[in-house]
């Protein structure tokens, strides 16, 4: 029927736009990242934009992302930009439909975003940074307003026969010479439809390609940083990690290990891809306050220098009560203390000017530490090694910084490049400018590893362990409480050191029913761990963790 068929090409016509906006969108990502490979791999569009998308999102957003997603927080990122970008794109091709270079136009705006995005990172290269992004948008909106000339018009023949009907009728229409020649329009339709799917095929193809190349490039930069990794062989400590105590490590089942591996350590930045760094090319820059002339290091000088070896475990502060972000590891590193008094930097309560030391890596990221703190005896240290090996890319390789008793977004510096000596009052690094606080002491926290939450054990005997940390004040006593009873002691496993967690187990003789089971930890202070809930931001969260079981 006219009307039916009216109705097919209508739709034929609109599912052709909507896919030549989404290949005009794949040519401009795939060619974006082609360029993006031969110049900066860091410069693709998606990156750069999420990157914007980071440093503008609320504190508390954050926050959410990832109590909600977890360590998966970027991709679930990167997969929203992608789905509203492909949004736009079938919305772009719809509107060239009918305006063919308003539509190409919409995907050059998209490209000047995109190089805005990439000029305003902290850790842009320059103007050739916008070129990723610009050279795909071209590419794109070409893209588009060739496959949209493609689509089949609305007057085209195989519409016309429809489009002559002023209604649809149910009665058998009377043969004339414009039905007897459907056959031939038909045929018409046909062709522009093949000339359509020839270009699309034609250009998915060659942006596969474009993308793969991309894809190649980038990854041969991430292959030469594998290779001088795996290269590396690190030199034994000049002062090794003590012993660790008989009795550090419980065998209870479902507590954490001691040390955590490597592949199980927590993993909380802003960085969309991790970078990859050649070991040869890397380089640490010491400069400002107290600093006579600046100094360079590259990784065979920290290398040549004493190392130390100690186990600290590392807290992030975005870890809620209860949370997975933390924990324990054996690191390799040069002192840092050391390096900045022969750098001539002296703390604040020995006439030094500095009193804040702002660490920048190489995507940009600047974490703020006290530097009374770096300097007070502790071991900070910029890390080479953790666990007996030359760090993940993950954690920072080739080189991090580590302060014991602070959280990490202002110690913990990976892939760092530089450090600089100024003042609280004169800079604000990135997570300070985004309202949390400039000093970040670890706070006393505790955790129940076992029982999980919600978990059915049996009656009788059930051991209850977790962990309990304090870094730089060390943890003397748990209690746990079931219900609303008495608080009661737990058996603590044996102390590693002050800047180590510590385990602790509590055997209890289960009664049928629900249960909520709580914790809380007294560090060497004698300070007990605090009631009071508070979220993450600004200086960390406080509160007692307590999980509800069913006893069966």
């Amino acid at each position: 029927m006219p009307c039916v068929s009216s109705l097919r090409n209508t739709m034929i016509r609109v599912l052709s736009a909507a896919a030549a906006g989404l290949l005009a969108a794949f040519t401009a990502l795939a060619v974006a990242e082609l360029v993006a490979g031969a110049l900066r791999p860091a410069s693709g569009p998606v990156t750069v934009v999420g990157g914007a998308v980071i440093d503008r999102t609320p504190a508390g957003v954050k926050d959410f992302a990832i109590r909600t997603f977890g360590e998966n927080d970027k991709v679930a990122l990167l997969l929203g930009i992608l789905v509203l970008l492909a949004l736009f794109a079938v919305a772009l091709g719809l509107l060239a439909l009918r305006h063919r270079r308003a539509g190409a136009a919409g995907v050059l705006v998209f490209g000047f975003v995109g190089a805005a995005a990439a000029l305003s990172r902290p850790d842009t290269a320059g103007s050739a940074d916008a070129l990723p992004s610009l050279t795909g948008a071209v590419a794109g909106a070409v893209v588009l307003y060739v496959l949209a000339g493609r689509v089949a018009p609305a007057d085209s023949p195989a519409d016309s026969r429809s489009d002559s009907r002023t209604e649809c009728s149910t009665e058998s229409p009377t043969p004339s010479v414009t039905e007897s020649s459907g056959d031939d329009e038909s045929a018409g339709g046909g062709r522009s439809r093949r000339r359509f799917l020839t270009a699309a095929a034609l250009t998915a193809t060659a942006a596969t390609g474009a993308g793969a190349l991309g894809r190649f490039l980038s990854g041969r930069r991430g292959r030469d940083a594998a290779a001088s990794r795996a290269a590396l062989t690190l030199p034994a400590p000049a002062s090794p990690a003590p012993a660790v105590p008989a009795g550090t490590e419980l065998r209870v089942p479902g507590i954490v290990p001691f040390i955590t591996p490597n592949r199980s350590f927590y993993r909380v930045d802003t960085a969309l891809v991790v970078p990859r760094i050649d070991a040869a090319a890397w380089r640490l820059r010491v400069h400002g306050k107290g600093i006579p002339r600046p100094r360079s290091y590259t990784l065979e000088d920290l290398l040549a220098r004493p190392l130390i070896e100690r186990d600290i475990t590392l807290t992030c502060v975005s870890n809620e009560v209860g949370g997975p972000y933390t924990g324990n590891a054996r690191w390799l590193g040069v002192p840092l203390a050391g390096l900045l008094a022969e750098c001539g930097v002296k703390p604040p309560s020995r006439g030094g000017g500095a009193d804040q030391l702002v660490a920048r890596s190489v995507d940009g990221m600047t974490f703020g530490s006290p530097v009374e703190e770096v300097m007070d005896g502790r071991d900070a240290m910029l890390a080479v090694g953790m666990n007996g090996e030359p760090l993940p890319f993950d954690h920072g390789f080739p080189v991090r910084m580590l302060v014991p008793g602070l959280y990490g977004y202002v110690s913990a510096c990976k892939w760092i490049e530089e450090i600089e000596l100024t003042t609280f009052a004169a800079y604000d690094p990135y997570w300070v400018r985004r309202s949390w606080a400039r000093r970040a002491p670890i706070k006393t926290q505790s955790r129940i590893d076992t029982p999980r939450p919600f978990a059915r054990p049996g009656t009788g005997t059930v051991m209850i362990a977790g962990v309990a940390w304090a870094q730089r004040r060390g943890i003397t006593r748990v209690e746990v409480r079931i219900d609303n009873g008495p608080w009661r002691d737990a058996d603590l496993a044996a102390q590693d050191t002050v800047d180590t967690w510590r385990q602790w187990s509590c055997r209890w003789n289960a009664t049928p029913g629900g249960h909520t089971l709580t914790v809380r930890a007294t560090d060497g202070t004698g300070a007990v761990q605090s009631e009071r809930r508070a979220p993450t931001v600004p200086d960390g969260a406080s509160g007692w963790h307590s999980v509800f079981v069913t006893v069966a």
